[in-house]
């Protein structure tokens, strides 16, 4: 069974990505327990390293999923997956850095050589995620297309006023229309790898990680249960 841990920007955020995560994977995954929240991006990229020695050494985690908005940073593009490159400006390539950087050195522990990664950018934040199926003005193509021309096509208020009614939601309102929102995707994440090219690459890190653990009983046709070989 595949365990995963979840480093996020808030709690509404975590509770969002535990249904896409299982879209992605066709089923309910193991969390290893509650989700680590960080205050915005330079706290995320500070903890990173920490949180990744944590959970391989104290854990049984197979895979720490992070993902944080992209807000006015270079968005990830294809050119960026070449060989060698790294975008400064690019918080894919940034947390992506620290992951390799972290665990160079790191010896095997329960199990397993190393902690897998999974790291989605929401563009430009996660409400654009939540609006996607119901808002076809809202990509990726069309943020960056903004950057582009200098017109951003909306603005970060703009989406949370789209997503719950107002630009400064409560806690309990902003987990309520998180969990409606993402409920379009519960058991079909296409739409949004389609759109969201940089949610396409946290499915494939999914799902690349899935492929390296045994197979979780969800992923049987029949039912039945394989041993689990660690990551």
């Amino acid at each position: 069974m595949m365990k995963i841990s979840l480093l996020s920007e808030s709690p509404a955020d975590e509770i969002a990505l535990r249904v896409l995560v299982g879209g992605v994977l066709g089923g309910a995954p193991v969390f290893v327990q509650p989700g680590l929240r960080a205050r915005g991006w330079p706290n995320v990229a500070q903890l990173l390293p920490a949180v990744i020695r944590h959970l391989h050494f104290n854990t049984g985690a197979h895979v720490l999923v992070v993902v944080v908005d992209a807000d006015d940073s270079a968005i990830h593009t294809a050119e960026h997956d070449r060989p060698d490159y790294f975008h400064p400006r690019c918080r894919m390539c940034q947390l992506r850095a620290i992951f390799r950087q972290t665990e160079k050195n790191l010896p095997a522990a329960h199990g397993r050589s190393h902690l897998l990664r999974g790291v989605g950018i929401a563009v430009p934040a996660i409400e654009a995620w939540y609006l996607c199926g119901a808002d076809a003005s809202v990509t990726e193509f069309a943020w960056l297309d903004g950057q582009s021309l200098g017109v951003v096509p909306y603005t970060r208020a703009d989406l949370k006023m789209r997503t719950y009614g107002t630009d400064r939601p409560n806690l309990p309102h902003e987990i309520k229309c998180a969990l409606q929102a993402v409920a379009r995707h519960r058991h079909d994440t296409r739409r949004l790898e389609n759109d969201f090219p940089n949610f396409a690459a946290l499915a494939r890190d999914l799902r690349t990680a899935q492929a390296e653990v045994a197979p979780a009983p969800f992923d049987q046709p029949n039912g039945s249960e394989r041993t689990s070989r660690p990551a």
